[in-house]
């Protein structure tokens, strides 16, 4: 849940602040602002997540009563007008498009900086840029009045005071004209400051023109660090357990497995790396947008082939509010055409050691100077999601990390297990399920005696399916409630199904990470400039483009083959997961360098970007022994003259 972007409120704030939900002002027009004060949220009036989401005239508006939900539902009541999801606030003042409801039809945008000679108008959008009082999110208000030395605005989340008596505006903004009839608002907030405003027209007359991408900047390059007698000696510190642990795995100092590769690394661009890290957060938000679209029309449901016994645990998993990701990767190819997004792992995502630790020790052993390490902020990002988690009793709550009895997991969950103890709570690590008992209230019970409440897994959300699909559904989920009624063995559904355990990653995921999620993508979002065509038909568009076929439910690159546009296998991968229903997307290889497939992968930390490695492989398909490699990036002069 998105927090609001407000500052410490004063004592003689407090004492006017609103609750939750209670109405703050009411525009001339009859557009309602709403308190946004969530630590007064009253639980019986927004028990789940879905209680948040706010929709007028069944359209999403957004998160209940955020700035963006009161902007959206504005401009919709007054001009039937509804701009495209956004993860920040400030984004909007890069939109170029908004939707006309009514026309079904797309209508120009387009944005006047602070001190533009084309004053704001009434019903047009000003917009904060991110920094302080507006840290990571900015802010957007409706503009209700315009004179020569000051605006009105309209807005949510600003405060959780009642606008003035009498005022349908709920506060004035200062402006000043220069003397070529620049027109400036100024922004009272230490560290903030006014992007400008976004008016739909289609006059470009001193507008703010969104610079060209080069194409170059966007490609992938790899280069190699000239060193001559690192490759004996160690450079991770094995009195660390997660390191020891990866030495172990990778036999030795390695962030390749490839010998011939030890002093080769990629590099990328500032820009490329900035719009990286956007396209994470705005897909974030699509992903997250169309998972609730999903769980709100349950006729979609069945091309997830998810047992039914769990469809109604995984809605409630999502309408939990306190069920929220902690870690999620995407997986990209980036070439000079563009940006485009494969898939969402929001369950069990793996390689955040290699890309927040290995590569940036990698790099320090051989002494490399040029660019920035991708992965530098990841732990820190990390230990921040677990602090802002809704685990509670920080000093007597445990937080157990669970894994599979797997070299590979080893690292990860000791990765994983020193940002949850940096965060300042007790964990403990579960290796398999051997050591695991039921109490006598029926409860699990850890190796130390202790019950087990919150867990961290590395284990994929399907293995434990898998064990409900053994049996016809029903039956299964019968028989796992007699065995907590009646405890033998310890299973994995035993710990993941359980009500009383709230896990990270939550079992929603399930829907996001399913290949199913990507056509509702594009039916929700077509011709989105990040995703690709995908459908669960395969059509004559798909065929003349080239196509992927995917299992919706796969993992490492299993079952994946690749088509192109003259019918031609141009890779294809055996696995387990044949005989599951495929989908279809559009072909849109990996870029080959030297030898190498490169696939960049992006991580999140509580569902914002936190960092970024790549991963190659000789094949096109990226797959569970695709090797990772260290990327850097370069400030865009010098990553243009490498």
């Amino acid at each position: 849940m998105l927090q609001p972007h407000t500052k410490s409120l004063s004592i003689n704030d407090k004492a006017h602040s609103l609750p939750f939900g209670a109405i703050q002002g009411t525009t001339a027009e009859g557009v309602v602002s709403y308190s946004s004060d969530y630590d007064s949220v009253d639980g019986s009036q927004y028990p789940n997540r879905k209680a948040f989401r706010s929709y007028y005239d069944g359209i999403y508006m957004g998160y209940k009563w955020q700035c963006v939900e009161f902007a959206r539902r504005w401009l919709y009541i007054n001009l039937g007008l509804v701009f495209n999801d956004v993860s920040m606030a400030y984004e909007i003042f890069k939109l170029r498009a908004i939707r006309d409801v009514v026309n079904s039809t797309e209508l120009p945008l387009n944005a006047f900086a602070n001190g533009s000679p084309r004053r704001p108008e009434v019903g047009c959008m000003l917009i904060w840029d991110e920094g302080g009082e507006f840290e990571h999110t900015g802010h957007i208000a409706i503009v209700t009045e315009v004179f020569d030395d000051k605006i009105r605005v309209a807005e949510q989340n600003m405060n959780f005071t009642p606008w003035p008596a009498g005022q349908s505006y709920s506060r004035e903004i200062e402006a000043k004209i220069g003397a070529k009839g620049d027109y400036w608002l100024k922004c009272a907030y230490t560290g903030s400051s006014i992007l400008g405003w976004v008016i739909q027209t289609p006059d470009t007359r001193h507008s703010v023109q969104l610079p060209e991408e080069n194409p170059a900047l966007f490609k992938i390059k790899l280069t190699e660090h000239n060193a001559s007698d690192c490759i004996d000696r160690p450079w991770l510190n094995i009195a660390n357990e997660d390191e020891a642990a990866y030495v172990d795995m990778m036999k030795g100092h390695w962030l390749t497995s490839v010998e011939e590769d030890y002093f080769k690394y990629f590099a990328v661009s500032q820009s490329a790396v900035d719009s990286l890290e956007s396209a994470t957060d705005e897909l974030h938000g699509l992903f997250m947008h169309a998972t609730d679209y999903v769980l709100q029309h349950p006729e979609l449901l069945h091309s997830f082939a998810l047992p039914s016994a769990i469809l109604a645990k995984v809605m409630r998993s999502w309408d939990n509010r306190n069920n929220q990701l902690i870690t999620s990767r995407f997986d990209f190819a980036m070439t000079d055409q563009g940006l485009k997004v494969y898939e969402y792992n929001c369950d069990s995502a793996s390689c955040y050691m290699e890309a927040g630790k290995v590569q940036g020790k990698w790099a320090r052993h051989l002494g490399i100077k040029s660019g920035d390490d991708n992965g530098a902020d990841l732990f820190k990002a990390l230990v921040k999601a677990w602090q802002e988690c809704d685990v509670v009793d920080v000093q007597n709550g445990t937080i157990h990390v669970l894994q599979d009895v797997d070299p590979e997991e080893d690292y990860h969950a000791l990765f994983m297990k020193k940002a949850i103890e940096a965060a300042g709570f007790n964990c403990v690590r579960v290796i398999g399920l051997s050591t695991l008992t039921f109490g006598e209230q029926g409860e699990i019970l850890d190796q130390h005696g202790n019950p087990i409440r919150w867990v961290w897994k590395t284990w994929a959300w399907e293995t434990a399916l898998n064990q409900l699909r053994k049996e016809e559904e029903q039956e299964a989920l019968e028989s796992h409630q007699a065995r907590v009624t009646q405890p033998q063995i310890v299973e994995l559904s035993d710990v993941l199904l359980n009500d009383d355990i709230m896990v990270y990653e939550p079992l929603w995921t399930l829907i996001p990470s399913n290949k199913a999620i990507l056509p509702v993508l594009w039916s929700l979002f077509p011709n989105h400039p990040l995703l690709l065509n995908t459908s669960f038909e395969l059509s004559d568009e798909l065929k003349a483009t080239g196509y992927v076929s995917k299992p919706i439910v796969g993992r490492c690159g299993e079952n994946i083959q690749l088509i192109d546009a003259d019918n031609q296998v141009l890779a294809n991968k055996g696995g387990a997961f044949a005989e599951r229903q495929q989908i279809y997307q559009q072909l849109f290889a990996l870029p080959k360098i030297d030898n190498y497939y490169t696939q960049i992968c992006t991580f999140t930390a509580a569902g914002h970007y936190a960092g970024s490695n790549i991963r190659v492989d000789k094949s096109m398909i990226i797959g569970k022994d695709s090797d990772c490699m260290a990327l850097r990036t370069l400030d865009d002069q010098a990553f243009l003259t490498l």
